[in-house]
């Protein structure tokens, strides 16, 4: 099955898998982001973060695989009257033309094979001094059932993270969380977050 028909599957239900609050981690870091920075969101889905950002006042950017998701992040946007540029595509067949000033992903699902050609198309879509933020779950999530993918190489190590961005500076952790977005996160959860700065 396609991403796009995976995530179309699980975004053309009524309401929002994951709520319309943005990933707490993520946001918290709001205050290292310069006033007119261009956020690019990842696997950005219905726009919980995309609408946060651009609420903010950035000039954000949202890709993800499904169309529904972000046709729900679109009419939300006009909703909340705030413009988000969008873009249909599988992260495995995005290309960098644009440099940003932070890039933010939670809860990506990407094999483990697939993510060293897409952390390489990260660190080269960063500014320099630019971020990358982002919250994903741990290999450990398998011993929760808070949410996420049961598939072991669709999860996350310390050093997915750590042998990449070699061009950062990398602070990478794990912890145990309680999660509350949505219908899709509730509950404890093993995560990995991560705040990579290119310098």
């Amino acid at each position: 099955m396609s991403q796009q028909k995976f995530w179309n599957s699980k975004f053309s239900r009524d309401g929002y898998l994951y709520g319309i609050n943005p990933n707490e981690f993520i946001s918290s870091n709001i205050n290292k982001f310069k006033n007119d920075s261009n956020i690019l969101c990842l696997g950005e889905g219905e726009g919980r973060n995309a609408i946060f950002f651009a609420k903010n006042g950035f000039n954000v950017t949202a890709i993800d695989a499904s169309d529904i998701g972000l046709s729900k992040l679109h009419f939300r946007s006009i909703e909340e009257n705030v413009k988000i540029e969008t873009i249909c595509i599988d992260l495995n067949d995005y290309e960098v033309l644009d440099k940003y000033d932070v890039i933010v992903a939670s809860y990506l699902q990407m094999y483990k094979d697939d993510r060293e050609k897409l952390f390489k198309k990260i660190e080269d879509s960063l500014e320099k001094d630019g971020y990358f933020i982002g919250e994903f779950f741990s290999t450990k999530q398998l011993n929760y059932n808070s949410g996420g993918p049961k598939d072991v190489e669709l999860l996350y190590t310390i050093e997915d993270f750590a042998i990449h961005f070699n061009s950062c500076n990398k602070d990478i952790k794990e912890e145990v969380v309680v999660l509350n977005e949505g219908k899709g996160h509730q509950g404890e959860a093993c995560v990995i977050r991560v705040v990579i700065q290119k310098i």
